[in-house]
């Protein structure tokens, strides 16, 4: 029962933290009239006091003594910290300035981009099904290029940063908390001297339209740390393989108010690179989830014969013999689970 209870729990963090990502383009033109770069300084220098509170809260600290003893795990955090820069800046510019569809766009395409990375760069071997999906996916591309007139170098950066991003985190290997708290201690000097600058210029949005607003701009650090604690603890309650497949309600969530909420246009070419978007999604969600319950199968079926092999002569001996397939089970569950890529 209590295995139960922590995967419902589990699944609800997920949902909350990618219902959350999903839904913040409603967030970001509150903020108006601070520029996007204003507000990306704010989500900086503030996600780093709510993250620093909890970590004082929960006592995590011990991480910093040993990423400060290796220089490669700096340097990885002072990348990673560069990507996600770029990437959460142009997010909050394509939302204020009316690219919400082609901004979730760049999210739906990242699992693609990320697979593409790890063959390039981490030299792993595809299946048919993945090569499949990738090749799906650069046509949508050239459909979508062609549309615009330009390809689409919004969905571009954020799909290309976003799956750089985890790469590096791949790398740095440490907890999400912790590496965004190191993320932001490198992002908030610069950040604090650009606000610092602007209130010099006089052109500081901050304290200048209201309460309500200055609250707004200091919201931004809990906009960033509340789905992350959610995706945290989903992550260590469910299987990645259905935190991959919660990925998709946040693009979901943000192409719907792309198209319903902010009612931006999408021509048949639009739709078309979309539809096909989403078929080389559906491809790489059926391969992923086939792979998963062959793998599980296969350990199960392995546990079941070292059991049985244990067993000996007392393999038909009642209980005994029939305790095997349910501590197989067990032993097979999230472990189970093919890695996803997560948010």
């Amino acid at each position: 029962m209590k295995t139960e209870n922590e995967g419902r729990a589990g699944l609800l963090y997920g949902i909350g933290a990618y219902a959350m990502w999903g839904l913040v383009p409603l967030f970001w033109p509150l903020l108006k009239p601070a520029g996007a770069i204003e507000i990306l300084a704010h989500r900086m220098v503030w996600s780093l006091a709510f993250v620093g509170l909890a970590l004082i809260v929960l006592r995590r600290w011990g991480w910093i003594r040993e990423l400060v003893r290796s220089p490669r795990k700096l340097g990885l955090i002072t990348l990673a910290a560069t990507v996600i820069t770029v990437n959460w800046g142009l997010y909050i510019w394509s939302v204020n300035t009316g690219h919400v569809v082609e901004a979730s766009l760049g999210y739906f395409i990242n699992p693609l981009v990320t697979i593409a990375l790890g063959v390039l760069v981490l030299q792993e071997r595809l299946r048919p099904a993945q090569w499949a999906a990738v090749g799906i996916g650069f046509a949508a591309v050239l459909v979508l290029a062609v549309g615009y007139g330009q390809p689409p170098w919004i969905s571009l950066v954020l799909a290309f940063s976003f799956a750089l991003y985890g790469l590096v985190k791949k790398k740095v290997n440490i907890g999400g908390l912790e590496s965004l708290a190191a993320e932001t201690a490198v992002q908030f000097l610069p950040a604090l001297a650009y606000l610092v600058w602007l209130g010099g210029q006089g052109t500081l949005a901050f304290g200048s339209h209201g309460a309500g607003h200055t609250a707004l701009l200091v919201a931004t650090g809990l906009v960033t740390a509340i789905p992350l604690v959610c995706f945290g603890a989903a992550a260590i309650r469910v299987p990645l393989s259905t935190l991959g497949l919660l990925q998709y309600l946040a693009p979901t969530f943000q192409f719907l108010l792309g198209v319903l909420y902010f009612h931006e246009a999408m021509p048949p070419e639009r739709w078309a690179g979309f539809s096909l978007v989403w078929l080389a999604l559906t491809i790489l969600t059926w391969d992923a989830l086939r792979t998963n319950r062959r793998s599980r199968a296969a350990i199960a079926a392995a546990t079941a014969a070292g059991a049985a092999e244990a067993a000996g002569p007392i393999e038909t001996a009642g209980p005994i013999g029939t305790a095997g397939p349910a501590e197989a089970a067990e032993v097979t569950g999230p472990a189970g689970a093919a890695p996803t890529a997560g948010r």
